[in-house]
């Protein structure tokens, strides 16, 4: 249609017929004559309202989420941002991807919690609010938003109990190693469960290992930041125990890249149900899991009078008062390999016992 603005006459574009309907065609007809007569340039604010679709389109919360995710990525491990992405993909950006972030209100973000939260997924509830957090931290320090929704919807879900992995006492771990030595399934399952209980590594860890990761000669096992929880290399100082174990599993799966690879796929790592099968079929379901061995180890080994520090790198926790906020395995590896020749010598004669007796 032709407009006159200023004493200029210009055409304005209101769309091609059929995409256009007569009625649409009258209607922006209509908004051009109120805002000429307002003083105002139809034609400028249309550029106006175009440019403000595409900065939303922009700045939409997927749009910052995936900005945010590509600039801090590598300081997470590949399993930690996989399935933060996946939750984001699947219980984020479909209700609130869209969305200009600046525009989404507490109200919607608690409503995308809520959704997660009747599925009974209360510790997922909890990281998906934690990580919408960091992503709107990141829209407000880069001018995108001006409010951080997420802090403030902390008492609107139901909190998170923590979860408690059963674990064994010291008492009870002679019956446990005895009915192991008698479970007749898989050997490499087995094998599996020795290796947790002798090393505290997390059951992740140990299902992708990678025999070029072991150093035989300096009896060190060396895992990549990659794998680990808290992003960082963690060496694990190997008891003779561990030797003999990994020496039985090399004539099985030695000319492959992991030390457990799985029954259907050998180039994927053993399943995670694998472990907890063994526990269920040796009677100890719900008594113990593999995580709970990292509990039993650590109290055994502070009763012994361990230095705490040794301790909690051999369990790769990052604590800043028990270490000092360092995490220089050097410092201790000497230190944790005679606390975990200790351990492993520990195990034998607790197994032992139960033969003996």
């Amino acid at each position: 249609i032709g407009i006159s603005y200023l004493g200029k006459e210009k055409l304005l574009a209101i769309g091609v017929y059929p995409d256009v309907s007569l009625a649409e065609a009258r209607n922006k007809r209509e908004d051009a004559k109120r805002t000429l007569a307002a003083g105002n340039d139809p034609s400028l604010e249309r550029k106006i309202e175009k440019l403000s679709r595409q900065q939303d389109a922009e700045n939409s919360f997927e749009a910052i989420t995936r900005e945010w995710y590509q600039r801090r990525y590598d300081r997470w491990s590949v399993s930690y941002r996989e399935e933060m992405l996946r939750t984001f993909e699947k219980d984020v950006f479909p209700y609130i991807g869209h969305r200009p972030i600046k525009d989404i209100k507490p109200m919607e973000l608690l409503a995308v919690l809520s959704k997660i939260e009747v599925r009974g997924a209360t510790e997922k509830v909890r990281k998906v609010r934690q990580r919408c957090g960091e992503v709107w931290k990141y829209a407000v320090v880069t001018g995108r938003a001006e409010y951080n929704p997420a802090p403030d919807l902390a008492s609107a879900v139901a909190p998170h109990e923590k979860e408690h992995y059963a674990f064994l006492t010291q008492d009870e771990l002679p019956e446990f190693l005895q009915t192991l030595n008698t479970y007749a399934g898989s050997v490499l399952v087995k094998i599996a469960m020795q290796l947790l209980i002798l090393t505290g590594v997390r059951p992740g860890e140990l299902r992708q290992a990678e025999w070029q990761e072991f150093d035989f000669e300096r009896k060190v096992w060396n895992v990549p930041a990659e794998r680990m929880k808290m992003r960082r290399p963690h060496l694990v100082p190997l008891s003779s125990q561990v030797i003999d174990l990994l020496n039985q599993l090399k004539p099985m799966t030695g000319a492959g890249t992991l030390l457990f690879p799985g029954r259907n796929n050998p180039k994927k790592p053993m399943s995670d149900m694998a472990l907890t099968v063994l526990v269920r079929r040796i009677g100890y379901a719900g008594r113990v899991t593999g995580h709970g061995f990292r509990h039993t180890m650590s109290t055994i080994l502070h009763e012994q009078g361990f230095n705490s520090a040794w301790i909690e790198l051999q369990l790769a926790h990052v604590d800043k008062n028990s270490i000092r906020g360092t995490y220089n395995h050097a410092q201790y590896l000497e230190g944790r390999r005679e606390m975990m020749q200790w351990y492993g010598n520990l195990i034998i004669d607790l197994n032992s016992a139960v033969r003996s007796g």
